[in-house]
Parts: structure tokens; sequence; C-alpha cells
């Protein structure tokens, strides 16, 4: 495995350095295609592929690659947004570079998809990684066209589909919720017991190695989660604990704290929040997968490293 190179998409993004990070402690050498000349992590090499929007002639850039981790996307932001810019970034030009690969000879194609892929819901039963997929927005249909379009290809792909992200330099709600847990008052959160399911950045990174070997059956799509899920109140209270607070959380019922969201035209973002999203990793752990953080853990780390800078 000494100095297999990998080409990584999307390495300048929220996850991409720790990714990238990942990559060179397991003894990979990360190729990172840019959009414009940056520095790179020392073992790391840069390839400028230009602005996504535009057609990119993959060759240079898969020239002596042995594995592809391709995370370079269009963010879930909501509507408003042009469906074809959605399919343009996250469909066609994750085909595009899976056709080029698949010429190129690569072994491994790891694709960063995501749960919206397989579901629209932020509520509702455990999910089934065998259960038709259901996107239910241009975003999440988007990200199954391309994993179907990667089927179609003599290609050993992976999708991974992650949900929740949190970890440093988390933004949007997550990173909201860390505010919350910082403040030095009692909230009236403690009600919030829906269990829903978060993803550690290195529990994250940590698969994309794992998809990276022969152990990981290719040809397929795997939800991407930390095996545990966890409410928000406990989340709360592993953030507080690593800011050396007690949880203080006051046990509000979730019925009050919807019908007060409600009234105030925030039930949508209050489902995203506190809603029962549940997607247990299941494919990948009989696979061999083992994660490398613990969630209360990674989550006090998180608020403790906030606090800090």
């Amino acid at each position: 495995m000494a100095e297999k190179r990998v080409l990584v998409t999307g390495a300048s993004g929220f996850v991409g350095p720790h990714v990238v990070a990942a990559l060179l402690q397991a003894g990979y050498r990360p190729r990172l295609a840019q959009r414009n000349p940056q520095a790179v992590p020392a073992g790391a090499e840069a390839v400028v592929t230009g602005d996504l929007i535009m057609p990119v002639d993959w060759r240079v850039a898969l020239e002596d690659v042995d594995h592809v981790v391709h995370m370079a996307g269009l963010a879930h932001a909501g509507p408003g947004l042009d469906a074809a810019l959605y399919r343009r970034i996250n469909t066609e030009v994750t085909l595009e570079l899976a056709r080029a690969a698949e010429a190129a000879g690569v072994g491994r194609f790891v694709y960063l998809s995501s749960i919206k892929a397989m579901t629209a819901a932020s509520d509702g039963p455990p999910l089934r990684e065998d259960a038709q997929p259901a996107p239910g927005d241009v975003y999440g249909r988007s990200k199954l066209a391309a994993e179907q379009g990667l089927a179609a290809l003599d290609l050993d792909w992976i999708a991974l589909r992650p949900v929740l992200i949190y970890g440093p330099g988390v933004k949007a709600n997550m990173a909201a919720l860390l505010r919350l847990a910082r403040l030095p008052v009692p909230l009236p959160l403690g009600g919030l017991k829906a269990p829903r399911s978060l993803l550690a950045v290195e529990n994250l990174a940590s698969a994309i190695l794992f998809a990276l070997t022969p152990a990981c059956p290719a040809r397929r799509a795997y939800a991407l989660s930390d095996p545990e899920p966890i409410s928000v109140s406990d989340m709360l209270a592993a953030m507080r604990s690593g800011t050396g607070r007690g949880p203080g959380l006051l046990p509000v019922p979730e019925a009050w704290l919807r019908r007060l969201a409600r009234l105030a035209g925030r039930e949508e973002t209050f489902l995203k929040l506190a809603g029962s999203l549940v997607a247990r990793p299941e494919r990948l752990l009989s696979a061999g997968w083992r994660p490398q953080a613990e969630t209360k853990a990674a989550l006090a780390r998180l608020a403790a490293a906030s606090r800090a800078s």
C-alpha cells in the first residue's frame, strides 16, 4: 500500500482537511484537485483542475493515481438554487470524473454522497439501507443520480451516505447547538429525547480509509454515521461537559417546544435539529469498519476546543 496515490476532490471544504490528514497518516500520497493553486500539506501534491462548472480534462489529474476520493459537490443549501446547477456539480461532474477514472484503470472510486439520497425526512422510523431510496429535493436527487450513474460503469465504486457531520469548523445547525451549549444559563431542552444519528468527522475519515481497502465490498452504497444515535439533550450535556459544566437542562416537553416553533414559523428548523433521523451504518460495521470516535466524547472535545479558540 506504501505511497499509493489518491486523487482527492473537495479537499478545501469542512471535511477535506481531516480526510487528507487521515490519508497521509495511513501512508497514502494525496493529490489534491484545486480550483486555483493553493498550498498543500507536507506529503501531498496539488493539481489545478479549475472550476467544476466547466468541463474538466481529468487525464493529467489521474495520471499514476491508484484511487479517487470524490468529495467535491454543491452543498445542501435549501430551496432557491438552480436545479441545473445541482445536476451539473453533483451528478455530471461525478460521472465525468468516474468515466475518466474507469479509463485510467483506477482501483477504487469513493464517492461522498449524502443520506439525502435516501430520504428527505428529518423525523420518523430508522432508515433501512435496503429500502428504496426516496430523495425529496433536488439536492438528494442529484446525489442519487450520481450513484445510479456509477452503477452503470465498470468501476469499483463505493458511495458513502453520511448523516449530519460534526467536528472542528462545523457550521449551520450543529454550530448553533454548540453556541447554545456554551451559554452560561439553563436551557429548556432537556425534553428533547428523540434519537438521531450524527457522524464525527474522524469517523468519516476512517470510513473513507476503510472504503479504499479490499475489505470493503465495492459497487454499493453505505449509510454512514456514528454507530449509536443520540438525543439533542444528550448532545448538549456532552458538549457542556467539554466546557466543564453540568448539563443544566430543563425538562420542557418536546410537544411544547415544537408548538412554539410552529407559532414562530420555525418548525422545519426545529425538526432538523430535534427530529429523529436514525441511519445506522450496519453494512459498514458488518464489513469490518471500526469507528475511531465515540459520539459523546467527540462532542465534548469539540466543545472544549471551541471554548479554547
